[in-house]
């Protein structure tokens, strides 16, 4: 056996499709559930268990704490099993702290519950697809992620259809229960498919890596990158967390936000494939300046329209953009830092995590204030014209130094 074979071990019968798989349920129970299914419940435990809209703004910025700790703690490890041990408490942890959501009532508690789910999340997120990749190299397979991620649109999928079926049946408590419940049965592929790894616990470079050779962008282009993310952060995490409560609030369309939900989980699934297929054609920075476009604008529709049409676009469009944004920036990245991109994706996550930790906050205070989301969806509209300005300001960048990544 040669040591590409003995880095992980295959006495599980791994395969490409098996662990690709694994990959897949950790992304649903970890970011799915684990972070996003207080989306859709969140109107119903205002209604049920009379969370306030402060109470809701906190709760989600404790979850996205929680995300921004768990990626500190995963980007601080190196050795490959400890990688493989923290990734498998995640899933456990993901599992529990989404049941434990329905056996208090105590804010506080709540609020310790979204930590540690907004940790697990990182398992999902890093830890997953880092195991995952480095399977997939060492076994000779294509080092691509595309497919992976299509576990983020369907864990939207997954919560809203869950949360949409138990609406009329279960309470807000039992259906937090009920969704550990579930979790758990995403928790069996995610645990036994990923195989545990062995021996070497370096990881190779990617076959088609630029040469470590080639030079770094300047400071100023990398300033403009950190505020055109946090600008993104800012505007995803306030759809992410109240698009099903906002939707709620209108009469024409009242009782039908879980579905909205679906929707962006549905929009979701192919659109990291989609966006690199458009930034081929295009340019990354092209491509980064028209997602934004596009995720303001379905930030503002809900803004100056109740028309379920419109708001299903709107909920089509921000699926669609969300997480091609994220995708997009770190390609961008990746290119530009080549055999060396790690510190620099440390620095856009911890942007993108302060701006999802300010966002929720703000948006539930505006909320309190006013009664409405109106005023939230407005600065976040405001904050992503201002990320597009930055991405359009790199760009311009770019062309002057003659060095525009494709």
């Amino acid at each position: 056996m040669s040591m590409t074979d003995a880095a992980f071990a295959d006495g599980d019968g791994a395969s490409p499709h098996r662990v690709l798989c694994a990959g897949i349920c950790a992304l649903i129970l970890t970011v799915g559930l684990a972070r996003f299914a207080y989306t859709p419940l969140l109107p119903v435990m205002r209604a049920e268990a009379g969370l306030s809209y402060l109470a809701g703004g906190w709760l989600a910025t404790f979850n996205y704490v929680g995300y921004l700790a768990g990626v500190l703690i995963a980007a601080g490890v190196t050795d490959m099993r400890r990688k493989y041990v923290l990734y498998r408490l995640g899933l456990i942890v993901a599992a529990l702290s989404t049941a434990a959501m329905g056996w208090t009532s105590d804010v506080g508690t709540w609020a310790l519950l979204r930590l540690l789910g907004g940790m697990s999340g990182a398992a999902g997120m890093l830890l997953a697809s880092g195991l995952v990749l480095d399977w997939l190299m060492r076994n000779g397979h294509r080092a691509e992620l595309g497919l992976h991620f299509t576990g983020l649109g369907l864990g939207i999928m997954v919560s809203g259809i869950a949360v949409n079926l138990m609406l009329d049946r279960l309470d807000w408590a039992q259906q937090w229960v009920a969704l550990g419940v579930l979790g758990a049965a995403f928790l069996v592929p995610a645990w036994l498919w990923v195989p545990a790894p062995t021996g070497m616990d370096t990881q190779p470079a990617a076959v088609d890596a630029k040469p470590a050779s080639a030079s770094p962008p300047s400071r100023r282009w990398m300033a403009l990158l950190l505020g055109a993310y946090f600008c993104a952060g800012f505007g995803y995490v306030v759809s992410a967390t109240f698009i099903v409560a906002i939707v709620e609030k209108m009469p024409l369309l009242a009782g039908r936000g879980v579905w909205l939900w679906v929707a962006v989980g549905l929009a979701a699934v192919p659109s990291s494939l989609l966006w690199d297929r458009i930034a081929q054609r295009t340019g990354t920075l092209r491509a980064l300046i028209l997602g934004f476009g596009l995720q303001t604008v379905s930030i503002l529709l809900p803004v100056l329209t109740q028309d379920p049409w419109l708001n299903l676009l709107s909920a089509l469009l921000y699926g669609g953009t969300c997480i091609g944004l994220v995708s997009l920036t770190l390609t961008l990245i990746g290119r530009r830092f080549p055999g060396n991109s790690s510190k620099a994706m440390a620095k856009l996550t911890i942007s993108y995590g302060i701006a999802q930790i300010v966002a929720p906050a703000i948006a539930g205070g505006i909320a309190a204030a006013t009664g409405s989301y109106r005023g939230a969806l407005v600065i976040a509209v405001l904050v992503m014209g201002v990320g597009m300005l930055l991405v359009m300001a790199l760009h311009a960048l770019e062309r002057r130094l003659g060095s525009a990544p494709q």
